[in-house]
């Protein structure tokens, strides 16, 4: 398993994986020494997570290898086809996953993803619209949202 770490607009951001893919992407509470060189394996996880901070990327293509149950990974697939610039809730989640009642089960396995920014967790949001937990911290997930947002604030001054 090879190992990076990178400084982000959200902080330090450790990723991991190998060849059969990315494994995690986690966004650290501490401050950490910045990998000098990155390990080949990781090189394009670094790229697009780059082009996703500059504004310049909205969808990942990378090979990964999230570590879960099968339930975990079919939430997590299920995840990845949240259009970037949208969120749905809970409940809109587990309807298109067909099973209202695993609602609890389903926010349980989003709180699990262990490739966040990358399998976009953050795009869900309480029936109310509100910013419900987010394991990155509630800072970060309203930041996400804003910056994949269509609408940009524009400043007067």
């Amino acid at each position: 398993m090879e190992e990076c770490i990178i400084k982000s607009p959200l902080g330090f951001t450790k990723i991991s994986g190998d060849l059969d893919g990315i494994c995690s992407v986690t966004l650290l509470n501490s401050e950490e020494v910045i990998t000098d060189i990155i390990p080949n394996v990781l090189e394009d996880c670094v790229l697009q997570l780059n082009q996703y901070f500059e504004g310049q990327r909205q969808q990942f293509s990378l090979k990964l290898n999230p570590q879960g149950t099968i339930f975990q990974k079919h939430v997590w697939e299920a995840l990845q086809n949240i259009p970037h610039g949208q969120t749905l809730s809970y409940l809109q989640l587990s309807k298109k996953m067909g099973d209202v009642k695993a609602i609890r089960a389903i926010a349980n396995a989003n709180g699990k993803n262990p490739l966040c920014i990358i399998v976009p967790c953050h795009r869900v949001i309480g029936s109310d619209g509100s910013l419900t937990g987010y394991a990155g911290g509630l800072h970060r997930k309203k930041w996400l949202l804003e910056h994949e947002s269509p609408y940009k604030q524009l400043s007067l001054f």
